[in-house]
Formats: structure tokens, sequence, C-alpha cells
């Protein structure tokens, strides 16, 4: 019953957000009623958040080797001038401005977070980008991806709360490290754990309904697709949009493969449809692609019916360019095995279900138009609806739901 009266939440949260009048590009501000400050709960002495080792996939990711100033990875590096924050500069050589575009926006974020938290009080760096060799081996500080952080007044009885307010400019992992200051970092540019939701490869192929075959990246809005039903029948449907689009991002692919040799490759929080054993293709659920294991069976087409494949093994690979397309149906076939549209939430229903609103708009669009260009180009990023959809899910429902990698750029 507690999740049946979330979901209507969300149903009721989404039906106020498509009537909405700010809602044409985004989530716009409310009227009426001003909102009360968001309650922070500082972290404690040693806390880090997310609770995972900074350079693993869930944090900040994985070391990518020095930079110095005469490396060709040098101008990764963007100084930050901003004169609400204070660099202690120490080395008086410029070090500690000198950091990733991406650590740049969210300690520019925290700054005036810190002002309006304390009135009079700025945030103070400590150590930023590191050429000197003072942090231990394969520190972030050595590729500009970490700064040491306090307030300008150094109130240690601050730090706590100051931890928080990193964790909501969006750092990729902040750590309570010491009573003398915050460890904060970031994310690589160009790291294949820079974004997280649920997409295909560029290289990834679908089935269109004359039988030929499409790659992923050229789907455009009337085409239809292979898919399956809620019963398991194939059939074909409408290609609507995609809710995630990225043309030149390496990311990092989970590649499933079948005894038979058939291969899809997903990234970390896309949704996979498995069934329970290899003789029968009916009650199929759907799991992340991170949690698919050899000796599990997902489906395949065959004919004019879809049968049950055995996975014969798995493994990471990085590719080229992303792309999550969403159908009419919810589902659709890729590289010859079934999947689902979704990602991020743990239940293809509470998406497909979630979602409705969005096909509903392009479905209105399609017959208002007369023809299915709802939607005919296709831009770079993630769709405002998916951002919208996800951060509600994240104060609706328990993290249980969530993929711990899927949260939306």
């Amino acid at each position: 019953m507690l999740l049946w009266s979330r979901l209507v939440l969300v149903a009721v949260a989404f039906s106020s957000l498509a009537v909405s009048p700010g809602m044409g590009c985004g989530p716009g501000r409310g009227y009426g009623r001003r909102r009360h400050p968001k309650k922070l709960t500082p972290l404690a002495y040693k806390q880090f958040i997310p609770n995972v080792a900074e350079k693993t996939l869930g944090a900040s990711g994985r070391y990518e080797g020095k930079i110095t100033r005469n490396s060709e990875r040098f101008k990764e590096l963007t100084p930050n001038y901003n004169t609400d924050i204070i660099f202690k500069d120490e080395e008086n050589t410029g070090a500690d401005r000198l950091m990733t575009q991406r650590c740049k926006d969210k300690l520019n974020s925290l700054a005036i977070s810190v002002m309006n938290q304390w009135p009079g009080v700025k945030l103070r760096v400590t150590e930023g980008w590191d050429e000197d060799g003072h942090h231990f081996e394969e520190s972030l500080h050595y590729e500009g991806r970490a700064v040491d952080i306090t307030t300008s007044d150094r109130d240690k009885s601050k730090y706590g709360t100051l931890s928080r307010l990193a964790v909501e400019a969006g750092f990729d992992w902040v750590y309570y490290e010491s009573k003398a200051h915050i460890h904060c970092s970031v994310k690589a540019e160009n790291s294949v754990a820079a974004k997280s939701g649920g997409c295909f490869p560029a290289s990834s192929t679908v089935t269109l309904r004359d039988g030929s075959s499409k790659p992923v990246k050229d789907l455009q809005s009337g085409d239809q697709i292979l898919a399956a039903d809620a019963e398991g029948k194939l059939l074909f449907t409408d290609f609507l949009t995609f809710i995630d689009r990225d043309s030149n991002t390496r990311r990092l692919f989970h590649v499933v493969e079948t005894e038979a040799g058939h291969r899809i490759a997903l990234t970390a929080a896309h949704l996979l449809f498995v069934v329970s054993n290899a003789t029968e293709s009916r009650g199929a659920s759907a799991i992340f692609a991170s949690d698919v294991q050899a000796g599990q069976v997902v489906l395949v087409p065959d004919g004019e019916r879809l049968r049950p494949a055995t996975v014969a093994r798995v493994w990471t690979e990085v590719r080229v360019g992303s792309y999550a397309p969403v159908t009419a149906q919810g589902t659709l076939v890729v590289d010859r095995v079934l999947a689902s549209c979704y990602a991020v939430v743990r239940s293809h229903e509470l998406a497909h279900w979630a979602l409705a609103p969005l096909r509903l708009f392009y479905r209105l669009s399609s017959v208002l138009s007369g023809e299915q260009a709802a939607n005919s180009t296709h831009e770079d990023g993630v769709h405002w609806y998916s951002k919208v959809l996800y951060h509600l899910g994240t104060w609706i429902l328990d993290s249980h739901f969530l993929h711990p990698l899927g949260v939306p750029s």
C-alpha cells in the first residue's frame, strides 16, 4: 500500500506538471506560497557521500593520470577567478585556481550557497590543483578534479553543514576529511562515468517494419520499430523521441552476449528483460544491465514470437555516443534482444506508467499535426521530462527503486 500511495503522489505531481504554463521548456518556478528552505543535515566527521570509495564509478571515477603544465592535458584546466571565493594559494603560483570545468561549476554553485547560508561568509579553497606532489599517489588533486575547502571565517562548527552544501551543489564525492577542511571531487570531464542514465551506443540497431535495420542514432519520428507487448507478442511500435541523446561522449556499456551469439550493449542503469528459465518466454521481468549475469535468460525474436536465450557472458567496454529512444509500447528490440525503453527506476511498469503523459503528448501532437512529426529534430541532451521525473522519484520513492548511478545530467 505504501508504494501505491506514493504512485498516486507521482500521478498528481505529473498531472499538475502537464498543465502548468511554466513547463513549456522545462521545470519553471511555481507560483503562490513561498517555498521553505530545505532542511540541511550536516555530515558527521569522517563521513563521505556517496558512501563508496572516491575513485569508483558511483563517485568521482578512476584516476586518469597526473596533469602537468607541460602535458597535453593541461588545457583541460581552467582558472577560477570568482571573487566570491577566497583561494589560499600558498604556493603563490595560482595553482589552486586551476581546475576542470566541472569542478569549477560545482565550486561556483557552492560559493553562492555558502553566502546564502551565512551572510558575510565566503567559500575558501585551501588546496586545488597540485603540481608539486604534496598529496598521496593518484590523488585527484593532480588532475584538478579535487578541492579542499573551508569557510572564510574558518569556523569549524560550520564544516558539517558546509559538507552538506557541497553535496547539494553537485560534487560527485564529498568527504568531511579533517577538522581543518572538507575534501570534494568530481568526475573527469570526458570520463565514461560522467553520465550514467540508460542508453544504447550509437552502433546499436533496431528493426523497422519493412524488415530493414536502422542505427538507433538515426531514428526519426514516424519510424515504426520491432518491440513486444506485455504478453510477449512481437509487434511494431512508433518511435516517439529520445529522452537522452549524446553524440560524442565516451561511456561505459555493459555488453550482454547469449550462447547463440546475440549481443546487446546498454549502460548500467538501463533495464533489460530476463525470464526465470531457458524453456519459458513468459513471465519476463526487467532488471538493471549492471545486474545481468551469465546463466540468466533474456528474450530474442524468433520468427513471429520471442524465445529465451541464455546469457553466456557479460563484460564492459567503452563506446562513443549514447541514445535512449522511447516508443509508444515502452519496449524495443535492439540488436535482436528485447529491452525496456527505460532506465534508472527498478520497475519497468512504474517507469512506463510515469512516462504516460509524455507518450500522450507525442500522440496528441501527431493527431493535431496529421503526421508523426511531434519531434522531427532531436538535439543532444537529457529530455527535460526525464530530469523532472527523476528528481520527483528521488523525493517520493525509496532509494531501493533507483539505480545508484542513474542521475540524469
